[in-house]
């Protein structure tokens, strides 16, 4: 919110416009599964290569995932609209507990296993979920591919990498 409120005012002291978009979980093709990783690239090279997958907790936290290329479409018209001013929430709007995320995968790539539970991160949010509509009314976009088609394109870009 700092970064925001440093926008706003340096868009005001200059004349400029200030877009501050807020993300969801962002997920899909060429994301990498290593290092600060999203979960979805996580489960999904782990699922691939036989590994095990590791649920931190109940698994019952939930998330809002949101495609790669929507969020690339919120952009594009983010900056191609001169009234686009302020803070965007781009995301779907639908919670998804890591869990289902997994059954979904799994379901997917075709794989039979459960994932491994191991202990609650400490301070991990429970919830995560974000309204989307200034981005409706203002930009005009709401996302366009449904959760499972993105699972699956993703799934296909990770199959491909070998």
């Amino acid at each position: 919110m700092t970064a925001e409120r440093y926008l706003e005012v340096w868009a005001d002291l200059t004349g400029g416009r200030a877009i501050s978009l807020r993300l969801a979980n962002v997920y899909g093709p060429r994301q990498s599964p290593h290092g600060e990783a999203g979960v979805v690239a996580i489960f999904t090279h782990r699922l691939l290569q036989g590994e095990p997958c590791l649920i931190n907790g109940d698994g019952e936290q939930t998330r809002d995932y949101v495609y790669v290329g929507d969020v690339a479409e919120a952009v594009a018209r983010a900056l191609a609209r001169d009234e686009a001013v302020g803070v965007f929430n781009v995301a779907t709007g639908t919670e998804t507990s890591v869990n289902d995320l997994y059954r979904r995968l799994a379901r997917l790539a075709q794989v039979d296993r459960a994932p491994v539970h191991g202990p609650a991160k400490p301070g991990e949010q429970r919830r995560s979920v974000l309204d989307a509509g200034r981005a409706k009314v203002v930009l005009g976009w709401t996302p366009a591919i449904a959760f499972d088609e993105g699972l699956a394109r993703t799934l296909v870009h990770f199959k491909g990498r070998g």
